[in-house]
């Protein structure tokens, strides 16, 4: 059978479907974990409202009550949740792309510090003040953009995130600067809705267990399922409460950043337990534990705690001994330095 010279088979359109198909199925299959864990609420509301609420507590007013707090903790959980799903990732802005002039400089430099030297000169006007382990500006093959301080490439999201901490597969999103308030609501309100759930079904479950009441499945598994969550969520609340007092991410807390002055420390973005907090859930306290936007900053730029090293290593890298008339000579170029750099912020 011959095969005319008119027809033609573009192989590249074949390859184009099956990798949109492919990737369809991927991204269907992320939202797997999300599924699961809405079923669960979904279960554990039939089994608290209606076998528990209905059919075994026998008092109004205890059942008004009862009804009355799950519900609270119930619309603060999912609220927190919905948002830490469903809010946009943290993206690097345009400034911080590298032009197509400087890539072709980079991709015919001869020699790794030729590259490094095109990096510092681009990246001179830019808010940064970590570096590699090289001491070379951080800089992203794939997005190719010279990376912000904290910022990290999430290869599921396939972009570089703004202030990475993870990405949840259980949210189906980076936890990042934009939505990690609400992902320590999401689990403080988790795991208080697994603890009330708890301690309100483990009076019937000792009813049930001596045979005072009739035995109901979904009470006896309700109060298992909610126990088993509480004791995986305890330790993970509690382990980014840690982060949060001292303004570390999970990226940060197994890889110590890197800064231009003053090299390797895990507690350079700390500014104070208080700050540290404030810098995640903001200056209002009514609404430190509302899952609103209230955090503070645009996650690109963290000065404080930086500024003061670089300009403590631009004076000489250690205090120095105040002479006459030299005390005011310092405080101005501190001073200056910061001024300038506080300048790249906007």
């Amino acid at each position: 059978m011959s095969v005319g010279h008119g027809n033609s088979y573009d192989y590249r359109t074949v390859d184009t479907e099956r990798n949109e198909r492919c990737g369809c199925c991927v991204r269907t299959m992320k939202w797997f974990p999300v599924l699961f864990i809405v079923s669960v609420i979904g279960w554990s509301y039939y089994a608290f409202v209606i076998q528990l609420s209905f059919f075994t507590v026998t008092s109004i007013l205890q059942r008004i009550l009862f009804l009355l707090f799950y519900h609270a903790i119930l619309v603060m959980f999912l609220w927190s949740y919905y948002q830490t799903v469903f809010t946009e990732i943290g993206r690097v802005p345009s400034r911080f792309r590298i032009p197509r002039t400087e890539l072709d400089r980079m991709i015919r430099a001869t020699s790794e510090d030729e590259q490094k030297q095109i990096l510092e000169a681009f990246a001179k006007e830019l808010p940064v003040v970590t570096r590699t382990l090289n001491a070379s500006v951080r800089f992203c093959e794939k997005c190719r953009l010279v990376k912000p301080d904290r910022a990290h490439h999430c290869s599921v999201c396939g972009v570089c995130v703004l202030k990475l901490d993870h990405h949840c597969p259980w949210v189906n999103n980076c936890i990042n600067f934009t939505n990690y308030k609400y992902f320590i609501l999401f689990l403080g309100y988790a795991l208080l809705y697994c603890l009330y759930v708890a301690l309100t079904t483990v009076a019937y479950m000792e009813l049930i267990w001596t045979g005072k009441i009739d035995g109901r499945f979904h009470i006896l598994f309700l109060f298992f399922v909610s126990v088993m969550f509480a004791i995986s969520l305890v330790s993970l609340f509690g382990y980014h409460c840690y982060l949060v007092l001292l303004n570390r991410t999970t990226l940060e807390s197994f890889r110590t950043p890197i800064f231009r002055y003053g090299g390797p420390d895990k507690n350079g973005f700390s500014l104070g337990k208080l700050s540290n907090f404030q810098e995640v859930f903001g200056d209002d306290r009514r609404l430190w534990f509302v899952p609103v936007y209230t955090s503070v900053g645009d996650g690109v730029v963290y000065p404080m705690r930086c500024y003061d090293e670089d300009a403590e290593a631009l004076l000489g890298g250690e205090q120095q001994t105040e002479r006459p008339g030299t005390g005011n000579l310092q405080d101005y170029e501190a001073a200056t330095f910061l001024n300038e750099y506080g300048n790249l912020m906007h």
